[in-house]
């Protein structure tokens, strides 16, 4: 690896450690805050909107980056991310901080996109070792940010937004100061800049959309889009029942031990499970362990045997679903429609990731003002076993023409979230199964 791209890793790669960092102090603050002052509908709905502008951000980042480059993309959107979460700590009100979570998400979905833009345009033989350290710093500033925002708990927003402030703000530093313009071309070497009278992508286009039906497979992703929505069920739900349950610990103390778990179990577990079962019946595995985890939160909500049982056994959903879902979508969705697939992923992703931010706002309400302690948590844990049910009756058989292969090695690392055609990287290039190490370095733990 030549100084110029060791540089820009460690750039890339410090950034994300910086954001996650700041992202696991302040969600959980602001969602237990905002679940006892207002209530868990509005909690949920600006959490919404930090993933209503990521997925705004998907029609607009290929046209801001054909204009600005990758670097000014990620630029922008680090620096509209520090504004905003800055911005935070000095305003009040639901509205406002709907508003100012919707420039955080467009902010996040700008950049993101683009620093794995960076990764994707590695030599093939520094590629995976770029995309497990990439992954590996998300995963330690998700703990840090979690052990951080303990620490901050009783300071006033103000304190805590100026902190998250500071480290976006060194997030936007070390990513944009160490990423050549335009990535690197095919020999390693920084790409150079497009020529101005090349014919530019437009600003906003709904180009993505096309990519949300594939056929027979859309029905397919709309297990993906469950799952994100029991993911952030917990995210948004689990700072809420500890502000009302457990108030004696942090909010972000849950993150403790997922964070931890992820950075422990997540390779050796999915390398072991996919090895001996396939894909379908690892995802009814991951999903059946949210399923107990959601009924532990219910069953005790303030016995904390149950809320730290419960929290280590929901990063199994993560773990085991997230890459055989990647796995399983390749054997059932003919090659020639991959990339569209990939696209489609994005989509519903989103559309969970929203509906659940939400949802899982307003059963908390519906909880409690019913009488009901844990129904919320009762009804994710039906919707997760009838997934999971879903997944161990399903077949992995794979389309006609395509020899049972996976298509996919999940080497061009990028994800689609927030970026900008939704396409996942899974280029099916030659027609290769996807390895159980790649699968769980390359694919993506779970974002805030």
């Amino acid at each position: 690896m030549t100084t110029e791209r060791r540089r820009a890793l460690f750039g890339i790669n410090a950034g994300i450690f910086l954001a996650h960092i700041g992202n696991f102090i302040w969600f959980p603050i602001l969602v237990a805050s905002l679940g006892g002052t207002d209530s868990g509908f509005w909690a949920g709905v600006v959490m919404c909107m930090t993933y209503v502008g990521r997925l705004a951000a998907t029609f607009s980042y290929e046209g801001l980056s054909d204009r600005l480059g990758i670097r000014g993309a990620v630029f922008v959107g680090t620096g509209l991310e520090a504004v905003s979460l800055g911005l935070m700590g000095f305003t009040s009100g639901v509205a406002v901080y709907s508003v100012l979570a919707l420039f955080i998400g467009f902010g996040s979905g700008t950049a993101f996109p683009g620093l794995k833009n960076i990764l994707v345009s590695y030599p093939e033989d520094e590629r995976a070792k770029a995309f497990s350290t990439f992954q590996m710093s998300a995963q330690v500033g998700l703990f840090g940010g979690a052990l951080a925002g303990g620490l901050l708990i009783g300071m006033d927003l103000r304190t805590v937004f100026t902190a998250v402030f500071v480290l976006f703000l060194g997030f936007c530093l070390t990513a944009s100061l160490f990423i050549p313009r335009d990535g690197f071309q095919a020999d390693g070497t920084a790409a150079t800049a497009a020529d101005p009278a090349d014919e530019r992508a437009p600003l906003f286009s709904l180009a993505a959309l096309r990519s949300v039906e594939v056929g027979g497979a859309t029905r397919y992703f709309l297990l993906s889009a469950a799952f994100w929505f029991l993911s952030l069920c917990f995210v948004v739900g689990i700072p809420l029942h500890m502000g009302q349950f457990v108030p004696q610990l942090a909010p972000s103390s849950p993150f403790w031990i997922t964070g931890l778990s992820l950075l422990v179990l997540q390779y050796p577990v999915f390398k072991l499970a996919i090895k001996h079962l396939r894909p379908g019946v690892v995802m009814g595995v991951g999903l059946s362990g949210m399923a107990v985890a959601f009924v532990l939160f219910g069953s005790g909500p303030a016995a904390l045997w149950a809320v730290a049982l419960g929290c280590f056994v929901v990063v199994f959903g993560e773990i085991l679903f997230v890459p055989s879902f990647d796995m399983w979508v390749a054997r059932k969705v003919p090659e020639a429609q991959l990339s569209r697939a990939m696209g489609a992923m994005h989509f519903f992703r989103s559309a969970g990731n929203m509906a659940g931010a939400l949802l899982a706002g307003v059963m908390f309400d519906l909880s409690l003002s019913t009488g009901l302690t844990g129904a919320n948590w009762f009804v994710a844990a039906a919707v997760a076993v009838v997934c999971a049910g879903i997944c161990f009756a399903s077949r992995d058989d794979a389309p006609s023409g395509r020899d049972g292969r996976d298509g996919q090695d999940g080497r061009d690392g990028r994800d689609g979230q927030d970026g900008r055609d939704g396409r996942d990287g899974r280029d099916g290039r030659d027609g290769r199964d996807e390895t159980p190490e790649e699968a769980a370095k390359l694919t993506e733990s779970a974002e805030a």
